[in-house]
């Protein structure tokens, strides 16, 4: 995906627009709709219809949490296959010790400055925000939605 702009720590976080300009809106809507006329129409259909699209309110946040925690798997994977490569010996043993949200947040660390950053976010245990705001050199991650 093409960078419209640098990418840093004040706009790395994205929006998917037919999701969350789209989707989310419509489906809000209609719930409200559904709810108003349950009041106003109080009845077995009205009811089935706030249960109906609270399922599919439900249905889209999962789908969307869910494909998030996959994308979490891979940057883990591949965070630690580069720390693997960048780390000297001597620091391979802190791959391990690093959670998943210190993986998460390092994904953005230039190259030059992960073994350093790696080591203070095992030793401070920092937070995965802690860690992108302690990152002086941006590595762009424009793929993640």
């Amino acid at each position: 995906m093409p960078a419209t702009s640098t990418q840093a720590l004040a706009n790395h976080s994205r929006y998917d627009p037919l999701f969350h300009f789209f989707v989310l809106p419509v489906l809000a809507v209609t719930w409200g709709v559904s709810v108003h006329l349950f009041i106003h129409q109080p009845g077995f259909l009205t009811f089935w219809g706030i249960v109906f699209v609270t399922a599919v309110l439900v249905l889209a946040f999962k789908a969307r949490l869910n494909a998030l925690r996959v994308q979490d798997r891979v940057i883990r994977l591949e965070e630690r296959l580069r720390l693997a490569q960048l780390l000297p010996e001597s620091q391979r043993h802190l791959i391990g010790q690093l959670s998943e949200d210190q993986l998460i947040g390092l994904r953005f660390a230039s190259d030059a400055e992960l073994p350093a950053l790696a080591e203070r976010a095992v030793s401070s245990k920092m937070s995965r925000s802690d860690i992108k705001r302690s990152i002086q050199n941006w590595r762009p991650d424009y793929w993640r939605v």
